[in-house]
């Protein structure tokens, strides 16, 4: 099920992007086969398996690679796989001896994903960072916070996620498609340097003409306009307001009843504090309910500022079924939808066990190949 069904992936085991770029093709029907360690790599925020939503959708197998056998048996894999993806800092899979060129040589059509902060080459390839660091670079931090203030960091959605294993999920496929029309597989160098820079394009194209002020919060989309923005409510909560266009700006006013002469011209940034100030005010005289049932529906731009507690449930979303249950954990369900090859619902993360080993491996060689490998130690 799915529009990626009958596609195989190996996933190298890692953390962020890679296990992020895993995931999103498993929920899409890709057929993935998740390599663990032995020993557990640390996690930046231990808890339960179920709980590590990033290893949904697909099985996994326990090897210590530094054995000859366990590393031959991922080239068995790889010699069956249509991609290969990989997190580590350069030079780790060469010494492991599952190396783009060992790879390459064992299945010429495989596409061979990295993903990296820095990338495969130059002056900081080698050096240790995270998300924060590496949109601290492009451009893309210095571009987030409010006006006076420190940039915000955004979670790390930009970065590992948005730049990073979102473009490596996007370098996986094209490559695949390329590979069937070539019969020749590649190395997918993704950076999230690269696809964070690659996100600010539109920003960049603005900088450049003039129109995007380095100064934070001065700008249309970045808390400078009023307009376009965040507000309390007079019961500590907030909503969201994003009237650019001249239409639904004068819709807003309407429904906040604030005369258009009281503000002056929308684009006007000198207009813009006194604007901020009435709108302010406004929509501390009530709260976000009252705020939901009077704009909720209008063509004004609105929406609550919901908690991950409340968002699940909101009805819009209920409604497309946004979220799922798994596993009593409450997550997002795959995206996007498709009208013909709708992927099958996610399940939840599995433990390394015989039973799950003999699973994972199912589609990759059959019962006595599996009770070979596990007679000789190398799974459990």
């Amino acid at each position: 099920m799915g529009p990626l069904a009958g596609i195989k992936i190996v996933e190298l085991a890692g953390i962020g992007p890679g296990p992020f770029c895993a995931m999103l093709l498993a929920d899409l029907g890709a057929t993935v086969l998740r390599i663990d360690r032995a020993q557990p790599v640390e996690q930046g925020n231990p808890r339960p398996l179920k709980f590590n939503l990033l290893l949904r959708s697909r099985g996994s197998i326990a090897l210590d690679l530094k054995k000859p056998e366990a590393v031959e048996l991922v080239l068995r894999l790889v010699g069956q796989a249509d991609a290969l993806i990989e997190g580590f800092r350069p030079g780790v899979t060469e010494r492991l001896g599952l190396g783009p060129d060992v790879c390459l040589a064992r299945n010429p059509k495989l596409v061979y994903g990295r993903i990296t902060g820095w990338g495969q080459t130059g002056p900081l390839a080698r050096v240790a960072a995270h998300d924060l660091n590496y949109i601290a670079l492009t451009g893309a931090l210095h571009s987030i916070g409010r006006h006076a203030q420190p940039p915000s960091p955004p979670l790390n959605l930009v970065g590992d996620y948005g730049g990073g294993g979102l473009y490596l999920a996007l370098g996986l496929l094209a490559g695949i498609l390329e590979a069937r029309s070539s019969g020749k597989g590649q190395v997918i160098d993704a950076a999230i340097v690269d696809g964070t820079s690659s996100l600010m394009t539109s920003i960049y194209g603005l900088f450049a003409a003039g129109l995007m002020s380095l100064e934070r919060g001065t700008n249309n989309a970045d808390s400078g306009a009023y307009f376009y923005d965040v507000y309390e409510c007079a019961d500590g909560l907030c909503v969201s307001v994003a009237a650019i266009e001249g239409r639904f700006h004068a819709e807003l006013l309407r429904h906040l009843e604030i005369a258009p002469e009281d503000i002056g011209a929308q684009r006007d940034k000198a207009n813009w504090p006194k604007a901020r100030a009435l709108f302010a005010a406004r929509f501390r005289t009530k709260t976000r309910a009252e705020w939901c049932k009077l704009l909720e529906g209008t063509d004004t731009c609105f929406a609550p500022v919901l908690g991950m507690d409340l968002a699940p449930a909101h009805p819009h979303l209920k409604a497309r079924e946004t979220f799922v249950e798994i596993d009593g954990v409450v997550q997002p369900a795959p995206a996007p939808r498709f009208s013909r090859t709708q992927p099958e619902r996610p399940t939840a993360p599995q433990p390394v066990t015989p039973e799950n080993t003999d699973a994972a491996l199912a589609s990759w060689m059959d019962k006595s190949e599996i009770e070979a490998i596990r007679t000789a130690g190398l799974v459990e």
